[in-house]
């Protein structure tokens, strides 16, 4: 049920990507209870004058590795379960592919169930 978006900066190998998608993937799944199979993912490369960014915002130092990754679920996770999940992708992502924690931008897009469509132009979640 999430769509996750990641936006980088362009140039960074195939393997970088997988290992991205894979920690981030594998943090929902041990957080926010996500089916295993369920896994919908968007990777844009930007160049460096489309990907805007503060340097410093909130006290945080990030460099030119910034990853922002928006992911769009349903209602109803609590505020432990949204912490465990940033701890979880942060964590993961500094193991593989090596992302500094500072570097790991996650936002949550939260919508209702009738929201999502996942073929056959019928709604997936509502009868």
């Amino acid at each position: 049920m999430p769509l996750v978006r990641v936006a980088l900066r362009e140039g960074k190998s195939p393997s970088f990507l997988t290992a991205l998608g894979e920690s981030i993937h594998q943090g929902m799944v041990e957080t926010i209870n996500v089916p295993a199979d369920d896994r919908f993912q968007i990777f844009t490369e930007h160049p460096p004058e489309a990907l805007v960014y503060d340097q410093k915002y909130l006290g945080i130092e990030r460099s030119d590795d910034i990853v922002l990754i928006q992911i769009t679920l349903n209602l109803g996770r609590t505020l432990d379960q949204k912490r465990a999940l940033y701890r979880a992708i942060a964590e993961k992502l500094a193991k593989d592919p090596g992302l500094r924690p500072q570097d790991v931008l996650v936002s949550l897009v939260e919508v209702p169930k009738e929201n999502w469509s996942f073929g056959n132009g019928e709604m997936s979640y509502v009868k």
